[in-house]
């Protein structure tokens, strides 16, 4: 089972897009998304400095764009995409770029999304001065409770050793004064504290600009942020995109999901290395894939077919499903049978994982068709629980 994964900020460098400029088209449809989002993305992407584009408005469409153009390359067309990748997901700011891939969000208003973002995170940033600092290494739990102890958030959680600590810079002092036990401290070149509460600012911002925009369902397994599960209705993908600016980046779930998943290769999307090496520390057993410049294409090609599988997501737009959100025990709230109609976010069940408990909704509603897991059962991540007909449609 393959997994497509787009990393975030952070992950560029200077010069990483120029290697693609020789793809034909590969320019001009750059061009485009930088039109769209008001940048020269190419010179950008080619000759500005690590400085310049280390700026949150810069740094994020051109990452984004540079994701979504090669994704092209390696799948021409959405049917060969569907036949392959099973999985979806990205780290942070690359939760958009994966969106896209799963057509929840077309490329423009991706570009658009991302542009607002950015400059609606920048903007909250420069209202106070803050950073963000990765811990390396440690007791997990030691960690936690230093960084929470000295009132920053662990805005990103990477698993394999890795948790981010973020908020003012006079708290991020302290942290690299008394680090904790075993673990190493290392700033990281940010423009603000990411995924805390200081960008709440950019969340109320995004949720107008949310309103406006339209959303198809994902056709694979997306994985959310937030807590690693498997979100298939657009409209709650665009609602988790703009939450997820204030809230932390949980990536360690979210490879986790991946392993329950069955997931056995991951490809990472240009500029890549972020994720694989997480991956390579928190997945084992899977094989990784960097995708970084055209030569790699044949070879990206190659490991496509050998770890590719079609998604599990078939039956729309005439039938729409309930996919279980994380591996669990499923318990059905719902007794409605076969031909009910249900009204829109009807709760169906829960599922229990953990010690925690998530729910599972009709976001549209519709006719029940069929169930497909019954009460009390074990579930997989992205299982169908239930496949429902619109209701405005005869039976």
């Amino acid at each position: 089972m393959l997994a497509v994964v787009a990393p975030g900020q952070g992950s560029q460098t200077p010069g990483f897009l120029t290697p693609w400029l020789e793809v034909p088209r590969f320019k001009d449809r750059m061009r485009w998304l930088g039109t769209v989002a008001g940048l020269d993305l190419v010179t950008h992407g080619t000759v500005s400095d690590a400085d310049t584009i280390k700026d949150t408005s810069i740094a994020q469409p051109l990452i984004a764009s540079v994701g979504m153009v090669s994704l092209l390359e390696l799948f021409p067309n959405r049917g060969q995409a569907l036949q392959q990748v099973s999985v979806g997901a990205g780290h942070s700011m690359g939760e958009i770029t994966a969106a896209t891939a799963a057509h929840v969000l077309s490329a423009e208003q991706a570009m658009v999304f991302i542009r607002e973002r950015a400059n609606a995170m920048a903007k909250a940033a420069a209202a106070t001065p803050t950073g963000m600092t990765a811990v390396l290494g440690g007791n997990r739990a030691d960690v936690l409770a230093t960084i929470k102890k000295l009132g920053l958030t662990a805005a990103n959680d990477n698993g394999g050793g890795q948790i981010v600590a973020a908020g003012t810079l006079d708290e991020l002092a302290v942290l690299a004064a008394n680090p904790p036990e075993g673990a190493r401290i290392r700033p990281l070149a940010v423009a603000g504290a990411f995924h805390t509460n200081h960008m709440a600012p950019a969340v109320k911002v995004l949720a107008n600009h949310a309103k406006a925009i339209s959303t198809e369902d994902s056709r694979i397994n997306l994985l959310s942020n937030a807590d690693g599960t498997v979100v298939h209705d657009g409209r709650t993908v665009l609602r988790h995109l703009v939450r997820q600016v204030s809230h932390p980046v949980r990536w360690d779930l979210c490879m986790q999901t991946m392993l329950d998943l069955g997931v056995t290769g991951l490809i990472e999307l240009p500029p890549a290395g972020i994720l694989a090496g997480l991956a390579k520390r928190g997945m084992p057993g899977v094989e990784t894939f960097t995708l970084n410049t055209p030569e790699d294409l044949p070879a990206a090609t190659e490991f496509v077919a050998k770890h590719g599988t079609p998604s599990n997501i078939k039956d729309l737009p005439t039938w729409r499903v309930v996919l279980s959100p994380i591996k669990g025990v499923f318990e059905r709230i719902c007794t409605a049978e076969v031909g009910t109609e249900l009204d829109e976010n009807t709760r169906i069940g829960v599922v229990h994982a953990d010690g925690e408990t998530y729910p599972v909704e009709a976001p549209y509603g519709g006719k029940i068709g069929e169930w497909l897991v019954a009460d009390g059962a074990e579930v997989n991540p992205g299982e169908l629980i239930v496949r429902l007909k619109p209701g405005s449609e005869a039976w």
